[in-house]
């Protein structure tokens, strides 16, 4: 994100900051070969299955280097292996490292990359809390818990980086920062898993900025935020492996795109719809299509929210920071596929000029839609944005929206987004990205009945199906508009958290939710 610091300017909502001090920028991480035991720094992290009595592999040098500390410690019943737990133990001269950060990664039995990632994060965490800069660790699962070393790695530093998010946004500079960790080292001492820990740590690099850069979008406030501010923040990302544009209203309507046009209307900042491109040229490559929800605010239109609903309304756009993040992170891994964003971005707000409920609009293709809620305008956005979509010639096309709160209802506040699809196969590779990513769907179902609830006697379709309707309504609404391999992804209550609960790399705020489960689904085509 740019940072222009201390500029002001003027807006129908008066003056405000344009935006934050600093962009959020990951620690360094770094891969080096070397004895745990003899690394110089503040912290070295270790860790232990729960029912373990003997530590072995690096845990286990390290105890023998303390004089068999950790074993008492275990034997006494102070560091059991359970999941998250963490101990701090004093070096006093017995290492190079000043302390031992023990951490416990619960039952070997199921344990998989997700359990590595909460395991580092959980570690870091403290590691911030004592003020460490400097933390080295080894890679958690590849030894004894069968992880791959480079998912083990990959989890582990995505882990430790995902922790030390800190978004300081407008604080006074006399603030404390949360965030105190400068540098992650990965130690190995085993020389043949050094080059799949080199490609963790360049896909951790890569994952981390993208997510970051996701989540700093999604925690700046909507007078802040604009479609302007989006499309200005996709432009910086432009180089060599990607290509960005910006289209604005009349290219809209030239397109077609009365469904957004029709959102768009009642708010001052006007439209903007992203458009990035990686491996244009790559010849043969398979063509995926990453759609984003870019609604910057939505107080409901005419179909207002309640004053409490309407207070998280600035993460309605976490869709498109999701795939913003995504491209920045593909084209920095330059992966061999040829990838495209595309972000309809609007603010969804009520004045003279905003649509009414009964409204028919007609949207790209020639669709036409009677407006049942005017606070049902993201997936009027989305339907012009995947037809457009089919003009790329997809293999397949993903799109990802806080679109339901009835996807909540389904699944749980912050347990897992709802997943749609009209092809077997994508579905599967959605599913298996997101139990690599830890990064959770639910496939969902298509029935018909959904489709009676959108019946029009005035056209097309409605956009909404009322009382009746739910989040599988939304989505065979979406439906309509593909002729193509096609997933929904509704990620609502899952792009901003009160707390992170069992997933330690989360902070109270926005998630970065999507970037690291669309960057592994494109890296599917690209093996």
């Amino acid at each position: 994100m740019n940072t222009d610091e201390g500029k002001l300017t003027g807006s129908a909502y008066g003056r405000v900051a344009t935006r934050p001090a600093e962009a959020s920028t990951p620690p360094v991480l770094e891969v080096v070969p070397g004895d745990i035991t003899q690394w110089s720094g503040d912290a070295v992290v270790v860790n232990l299955f729960e029912g373990v009595a003997a530590p072995g592999g690096a845990t286990g040098a390290v105890d023998r280097a303390m004089g068999g500390e950790l074993s008492e410690l275990i034997a006494a019943g102070d560091v059991t292996g359970r999941a998250g737990h963490v101990t701090v133990l004093w070096s006093r001269g017995r290492l190079a490292a000043k302390r031992v950060i023990v951490v416990g990664l619960g039952s070997r039995e199921g344990f998989d990359a997700e359990g590595a990632r909460r395991a580092s994060a959980a570690a870091l965490r403290r590691a911030n809390d004592l003020g460490a800069r400097d933390v080295a660790t080894i890679a958690h699962g590849a030894g004894i818990g069968g992880l791959a070393p480079l998912d083990a790695a990959r989890a582990t530093l995505e882990g430790a980086g995902l922790a030390s998010y800190d978004f300081r946004g407008w604080k006074s500079s006399a603030g404390e920062s949360r965030r105190k960790v400068a540098t992650v080292t990965l130690l190995e001492s085993d020389a043949g898993k050094l080059p799949p820990f080199e490609e963790a740590a360049r896909w951790a690099r890569a994952a981390l900025r993208g997510a970051y850069l996701a989540r700093d979008l999604v925690n700046t406030p909507a007078n802040v935020a604009t479609p302007e501010f989006l499309a200005e923040t996709a432009r910086t990302l432009a180089g060599s492996n990607l290509t960005v544009s910006a289209e604005d209203q009349d290219w809209a309507a030239a397109q077609g795109m009365g469904a957004l046009l029709a959102v768009a209307k009642g708010s001052v900042n006007p439209l903007r719809f992203i458009v990035m491109e990686h491996g244009a040229a790559a010849s043969g490559a398979p063509t995926i299509v990453l759609v984003g929800k870019g609604v910057t605010f939505d107080t409901g239109g005419f179909s207002l929210k309640t004053r409490d609903g309407m207070v998280p309304m600035k993460g309605d756009m976490a869709g498109a920071a999701a795939v913003i993040g995504t491209m920045a992170a593909v084209a920095e891994l330059d992966l061999p596929v040829r990838v495209v964003g595309l972000c309809p971005c609007v603010e969804n707000m009520a004045d003279a000029e905003a649509y009414r409920p009964s409204d028919v609009l007609v949207a790209r293709g020639g669709t036409s839609i009677e407006v049942i809620s005017t606070d049902a305008e993201g997936r009027l956005a989305l339907a012009d944005a995947l037809s457009y979509a089919a003009t790329f010639e997809p293999t397949a096309v993903v799109d990802i929206a806080t679109l339901t709160g009835s996807s909540i209802v389904a699944l749980g506040a912050g347990v897992s987004a709802s997943l749609f699809a009209n092809d077997d196969a994508l579905a599967a590779r959605v599913e298996a990205a997101s139990g690599s990513t830890g990064e959770r769907v639910w496939r969902m179902p298509l029935f018909d009945e959904y489709r009676k609830t959108i019946e029009s006697q005035v056209a097309d379709m409605k956009n909404s199906g009322g009382a009746r309707g739910g989040v599988g309504t939304a989505a065979v609404f979406l439906e309509r508009f593909v002729n193509y391999p096609w997933a929904h992804i509704d990620m609502a209550g899952l792009e901003l958290v009160d707390k992170a609960g069992p997933r330690h790399y989360l902070q109270p705020g926005a998630s970065g939710y999507g970037v690291r489960l669309l960057l592994e689904l494109v890296r599917s085509w690209g093996t």
